[in-house]
């Protein structure tokens, strides 16, 4: 399990040593004005170096993933990646998930919530939007999900000792929540981040399946772009 987790850590870090080189390089060969220090302090960067950064993470995600899997001894679910016709219920959940944490937040009225959004898409149009559409409504949550459930969760849920298979599987969940929170790297979102990490994971445990908990986060994240996309075809 210790080997596992360090692993993670490990791909994590190299994940995102990864996103920066490659943003860095693409910054030399744009030429982009001010280079990378101002690209790093830009609240709506070129689409180029957010889906650069994305690929870079994933990269320490798939290591770490790999890892796992082949020096963990980490088993992969039965019928981790076979879709039911039930799983349709999945996406309701993602929604309600979605609508749930708006509720949580709105009577603070936080004028910066939608910071991330502004981050990833404030300079994509056209082609680029759809691209990073993609990117982040449907193959972010599959790396996400592989990496923050099928590993992290599961190494914390099968692999604690010492403690009932009940309270093991209450910090499994605890705890892969708040790491998946943290890894976004975004402090205003924390909470909401960390409660749908609870959900998410909770789905795994259920269905012990990774395409149930992929649909919710899937349908999470395109209740967010559709609000998007409704926003910039007001203006």
């Amino acid at each position: 399990m210790g080997a596992i987790l360090l692993g993670c850590l490990v791909g994590f870090l190299a994940g995102e040593i990864l996103a920066s080189a490659l943003v860095t390089i693409a910054t030399n060969l744009t030429h982009f004005p001010g280079g990378f220090t101002a690209l790093s302090v830009s609240s709506a960067p070129p689409w180029w170096s957010n889906a650069l950064g994305l690929v870079g993470l994933w990269c320490g995600f798939a290591s770490a993933i790999y890892f796992a899997a082949v020096r963990g001894r980490l088993a992969a679910l039965a019928h981790q990646w076979r879709p039911r016709p039930g799983d349709a219920i999945y996406v309701l959940v993602g929604v309600g998930c979605q609508f749930g944490v708006d509720l949580i937040y709105y009577p603070f009225h936080f004028k910066k919530l939608n910071g991330p959004v502004t981050h990833l898409f404030g300079a994509a149009h056209g082609a680029t939007f759809v691209l990073l559409v993609v990117m982040t409504t449907f193959l972010a949550p599959v790396f996400e999900e592989w990496f923050f459930r099928g590993v992290i969760f599961r190494t914390l849920d099968e692999g604690l000792v010492g403690v009932s298979p009940r309270a093991a599987t209450a910090i499994a969940v605890a705890a892969s929540a708040v790491l998946f929170a943290l890894a976004h790297g975004e402090p205003l979102q924390f909470a909401g981040l960390a409660l749908f990490g609870v959900v998410l994971a909770l789905v795994i445990h259920r269905t012990r399946r990774l395409v149930p908990s992929v649909i919710t986060h899937v349908s999470f994240n395109a209740v967010a772009m559709v609000g998007l996309i409704v926003q910039r075809s007001g203006h």
